[in-house]
């Protein structure tokens, strides 16, 4: 009995890395804009839950049939209606004679027991996660609860909503009570951890935005952003045959826009940083340097190169590709020393004497 919820666990684990490796952004997000900041055991939390929930669904899904065009189930109905009928179970399969309480223990070997303790810890973290990380009432946690359950019955019924020709699993109403009676279990165990942990609410009351450095990682994302703007951008342009339309693309969004948008561009918005210059105002002259260095000149002769790929010689090809090969080698060697070294600013940044700050919305507010 125990292998059949194995099974499913073990691959709910051995996916994981790969769903946080893509929830891994998302999340960051999330956290810049809300917090200012990501907080390591707010993430941690996340994680644990993505983690939960992968298991859940696992264990929900889990094992498929082995073709799209399975047979029906040889039921009466794929759907159990009658509220409670697991005690009838259990007490037409159960070798535990009641009179004597040293056979009580055989219903831990017993599938239809089994069965409802796994329906019941199948969302007690659900509930706890609710209650602590989201703060709810216990009616919404109530709702949820079914709600979750709801879904994971009415996926199963419908064959992963028509997905499979037939039902592999039933609908069970007592699943329904059992998974809800779960989260309400969580619900009243987070409501008691809760005095043993960080509250949620009080994570940020100490936190500085101001003194907080911005990482490589939020730098790389906000680029990233940025990116996924601009060479759509470039690409239309460059199909309409604009001359130049990499450096009119640049110059507008990477200089203009950030000269009108306090130091912000699309992606250092979204991330929650700004440029900020060596005085109060941002002066044009600094963007010019700074975002000059980074995307009109390094990322220029990238853009260059292109055109030479197309209308240049081999040779010229050759010594440009070279050439760049040797550039980026540098960057790559600077920006890991600047990695490494925390004092240590990037060229861009030391030589236009600008840098980048989180946005803290609070004081934005107050100024306002």
């Amino acid at each position: 009995m125990l292998e059949a919820y194995l099974f499913p666990i073990s691959y709910a684990f051995m996916t994981f890395p790969i769903a946080a490796l893509l929830c891994a952004v998302p999340f960051l997000i999330v956290q810049y804009r809300k917090y200012g900041y990501f907080n390591k055991f707010r993430g941690f939390l996340l994680y644990l839950f993505l983690l939960y929930m992968m298991n859940a669904v696992y264990l929900v899904l889990l094992p498929l049939p082995a073709s799209r065009h399975n047979a029906p189930m040889d039921v009466a109905s794929v759907m159990q209606l009658m509220p409670l009928n697991f005690i009838h179970d259990i007490l037409m399969e159960t070798k535990v004679v009641w009179q004597v309480p040293s056979t009580y223990m055989l219903l831990l070997k017993e599938r239809a027991f089994l069965q409802v303790v796994f329906n019941v810890l199948l969302v007690v973290p659900s509930g706890m996660f609710l209650r602590y990380y989201a703060r709810i009432s216990w009616k919404t946690c109530l709702a949820a609860s079914f709600g979750l359950s709801l879904f994971f019955e009415i996926t199963q019924v419908t064959g992963i909503y028509g997905f499979y020709d037939y039902p592999y699993r039933l609908f069970d109403v007592d699943d329904l009570l059992m998974n809800t009676l779960g989260g309400m279990i969580g619900f009243v165990l987070a409501d008691w951890m809760k005095n043993h942990l960080p509250r949620m609410d009080r994570l940020d009351e100490k936190v500085d935005l101001s003194k907080k450095r911005v990482s490589y990682t939020r730098r790389a994302i906000a680029f990233g952003i940025d990116v996924c703007v601009v060479l759509p951008i470039i690409g239309v342009l460059t199909l309409l045959n604009v001359k130049g339309a990499y450096f009119i693309v640049v110059i507008i969004y990477y200089i203009v826009i950030p000269y009108m948008k306090q130091g912000q561009t699309l992606g250092a918005w979204i991330v929650r940083v700004q440029i900020r210059g060596a005085g109060e105002e941002l002066k044009l002259r600094e963007l010019m340097i700074r975002n000059g260095l980074l995307y009109v000149v390094w990322g220029g002769l990238h853009a260059l190169f292109l055109i030479v790929n197309v209308s240049g010689s081999h040779v010229l090809l050759a010594m440009y590709a070279l050439g760049l090969l040797l550039l980026d080698g540098i960057v790559f060697i600077h920006v890991f020393l600047c990695l490494l070294q925390r004092d240590r600013r990037l060229l861009h940044e030391a030589k236009s004497g600008t840098r980048l700050v989180i946005v803290d919305n609070k004081v934005r507010d107050k100024d306002e």
